[in-house]
């Protein structure tokens, strides 16, 4: 036994561990009766307007555009760039196959220009994107490691506000919020960039009324 299987059996004997069935049923004894969402219209607008004001850059794109997008930015960044064995193969047709590195390890990914991923959520109401690391978003260490990073927004997968978003997660699964690049203030108040996760984040968000 290793000291993590120790200390987990530790934690098992204290709390024990609880059905999925008993889990469920906690789950639905809890009182929703409150709003879910504080805005009908105008989501991607605001959802756009506070991604940027997190000093990410934020681009509306035609779903026929995504390829050429993600093709063109990732030209202004030389170097290959790790992606995620099931992002949707359409939005990688621009880019040449060499510079992309699938399923990278960590050790690789500290050696790589950026990342793309996809996403399983997005919230308007904060500016945040939510990656659980299923099909298309890869591992966590490859929203976190790489100094650069391209997320794909699909327009449906934006809620307006942050109880709209938690019901269409699955709390099972290991979330990571994005809200910006990576940023601290808490050396004399001054903001610096890319110290726990990208120091550069841009979006692509994918919206079939763009023309």
């Amino acid at each position: 036994m290793n000291a993590r299987d120790a200390v987990l059996g530790r934690i098992d004997r204290i709390v024990p561990p609880r059905s999925a069935a008993e889990v469920a049923a906690d789950h639905a004894r809890i009182d929703r009766a409150y709003a879910t969402r504080h805005h009908a219209e105008g989501i991607l607008d605001l959802f756009a307007e506070r991604v940027a004001d997190y000093r990410a850059t934020v681009r509306r794109v035609a779903p026929d555009a995504v390829a050429a997008k993600v093709a063109e930015a990732l030209a202004a960044r030389p170097g290959a760039h790790a992606v995620p064995s099931g992002l949707a193969p359409e939005w990688l047709a621009g880019v040449d196959p060499s510079r992309l590195v699938r399923d990278p390890s960590v050790a690789e990914l500290d050696r790589l220009a950026g990342a793309v991923t996809g996403c399983a959520a997005a919230i308007a109401e904060t500016g945040t994107i939510v990656l659980d690391h299923g099909p298309g978003q890869g591992r966590r260490a490859l929203s976190l490691v790489p100094d650069y990073l391209l997320i794909v927004v699909r327009a449906d997968q934006v809620a307006a506000d942050v109880p709209e978003a938690l019901g269409r997660l699955d709390p099972a699964r290991p979330l990571t919020f994005v809200s910006g690049p990576s940023a601290t203030s808490d050396i004399e108040l001054d903001r610096v960039e890319g110290v726990h996760g990208p120091r550069t984040l841009e979006v692509l968000l994918v919206d079939p009324g763009t023309g």
